[in-house]
């Protein structure tokens, strides 16, 4: 028995717990002793899956958690993890560079295994949407906003924002600065996430425009905090920057983690590659164990 695997992505971890491998109960308390670095095994989220025995041809489900317990509709990066876990449990079927299809609650997102060894996984992520009622985005008096949301004032604090809002799956909100640091996105990025302007929250990006080929972020997720990447926030800052006319169709994107690359095809659809590995697997202690079936018990 295998209780769970941890990959990891430019430093963006994820825990895998497979439920064809181990009886260990998933909820939002026991994703976020799981994902606790003090108290459990540390990570930015949870992937877990499959949730049905997978198939050839059919898309294999699976269910994302943030550290913090909630949802996450889908992570580029968590996509790309995942694929190399089925690849390593079902080698003949899925590790031989044919495209195949991951489902999440946000929508389905094909994935190719590039190069195992390497742990190289190109995902695709769609078109992203620009609109207030996709996010959704309230006007400052509250009532709910409409209309394209490039280059949207925001007001912070003493602080007068502009950015670019879009949802590829889940809500981002994109600020271009001059620097970003990861003082910046650990000081501001939870006002902005947490807006009363985004009532489901966003994710964050301090955007830098190196140049039409490269760009540079860090990043605040709204369900895990300061984040050395994220596959999706990357995603997120290229469409932006694209659709205000700052970069080409194909850019690499560095944050502190590493880089990865973004292409955008001529309908906006984004494709997202990039490294990961498998760092770790193991089994829980029995105390962890137990702590971990009384938090499933209480969320019942």
């Amino acid at each position: 028995m295998t209780d769970f695997f941890k990959y990891q992505a430019l430093g963006n971890d994820y825990v895998v717990i497979d439920p064809r491998c181990t009886d260990v109960p998933v909820s939002p308390e026991s994703v976020r002793l799981v994902c606790d670095r003090h108290f459990g095994i540390g990570a930015d989220g949870v992937l877990y899956g499959p949730l049905e025995e997978p198939r050839p041809g059919v898309p294999v489900p699976l269910a994302l958690f943030n550290s913090d317990g909630s949802v996450c509709e889908r992570s580029g990066n968590g996509l790309r993890m995942f694929a190399l876990h089925l690849a390593e449990r079902e080698p003949g079927t899925w590790a031989g560079g044919e495209p195949f299809t991951l489902r999440t609650a946000a929508r389905d997102s094909p994935v190719q295994i590039l190069d195992r060894a390497a742990g190289v996984v190109q995902v695709g992520l769609g078109k992203p949407v620009f609109d207030a009622a996709a996010l959704p985005l309230l006007d400052e008096d509250g009532t709910p906003a409409e209309g394209p949301t490039l280059s949207v004032p925001l007001t912070v604090g003493e602080r007068k924002l502009t950015v670019t809002a879009l949802h590829n799956g889940n809500p981002h909100t994109v600020v271009p600065v001059a620097e970003p640091t990861a003082e910046l996105a650990r000081s501001l990025g939870p006002e902005i996430a947490g807006h009363a302007r985004f009532p489901l929250r966003t994710n964050v990006q301090f955007l830098r425009v190196v140049s039409r080929s490269v760009l540079e972020i860090e990043v605040y997720e709204r369900g895990a905090g300061y984040a050395l990447a994220s596959g999706s926030s990357a995603c997120a800052a290229a469409s932006a920057a694209r659709e205000l006319g700052l970069c080409d169709d194909r850019v690499e994107v560095r944050m502190p983690g590493g880089s990865v690359t973004v292409t955008i095809a001529p309908d906006r659809s984004v494709t997202l590659t990039g490294e990961s590995q498998q760092v770790a697997s193991g089994v829980f202690a029995p105390a962890l164990r137990a702590r971990l079936a009384r938090a499933a018990e209480a969320a019942r």
